[in-house]
């Protein structure tokens, strides 16, 4: 596989490389370029697997609109690697794939509900640099989904900055996962990222 990733992807290799190229081959179909990015350091590579499957645990907060509001972090922050894996795993999770491939436009689209918009719009929040979130903003959220959801959502929202923040410095780019979907992946407006 041909990388533009700033760290070349390393031999995964080894008891736990066997057993992750093949619970991702069986997941996805191939190997995920991050993680051969990470397989440089095994110890950060496995916390960040062992997070991400305890967070997929999670079930506060409705599904979708967490992952809207991942792909809302990865529009904003340049993640393509994230947003098309995101796509990709909204699909495979029969999620609102209509709807998932959308949120780069989300603004502009005409799909989303007053409360994805809502989440879509604290994910931004969050995610500018400093965070914009306001009382208000937060209030509001947190009425319609109550506590536990919304702990969950928050939280969820700064793992997507953890994880889109991270390749993007890495320089890990779109595999190409969304392929599989329905919808073509909408593009975000490059000059309206801000």
């Amino acid at each position: 596989m041909s990388s533009n990733a700033r760290i070349q992807p390393a031999p995964i290799t080894g008891v736990f490389g066997v057993i992750v190229k093949r619970f991702s081959k069986k997941l996805l179909g191939e190997v995920p370029e991050p993680l051969g990015v990470y397989f440089h350091n095994r110890p950060v590579l496995k916390t960040f697997l062992a997070v991400s499957g305890k967070a997929r645990k999670w079930n506060a907060c409705d599904e979708n609109l967490k992952s809207f509001a991942h792909m809302a972090v990865a529009a904003q922050v340049g993640c393509s690697w994230c947003l098309d894996f995101g796509y990709f795993h909204a699909h495979n999770e029969r999620l609102d794939e209509r709807k998932a491939s959308q949120v780069p436009v989300w603004r502009t689209s005409g799909v989303f509900t007053p409360l994805e918009r809502d989440v879509l719009e604290f994910a931004e929040a969050m995610t500018a640099s400093p965070p914009t979130v306001t009382d208000d903003q937060f209030a509001s959220l947190l009425e319609q989904l109550g506590e536990p959801a919304m702990v969950e959502l928050t939280t969820q929202i700064a793992l997507a900055n953890l994880y889109t923040r991270s390749n993007v410095a890495m320089g890990i780019e779109s595999q190409g996962f969304s392929s599989a979907c329905e919808f073509a992946l909408a593009q975000p407006d490059v000059a309206s990222r801000s």
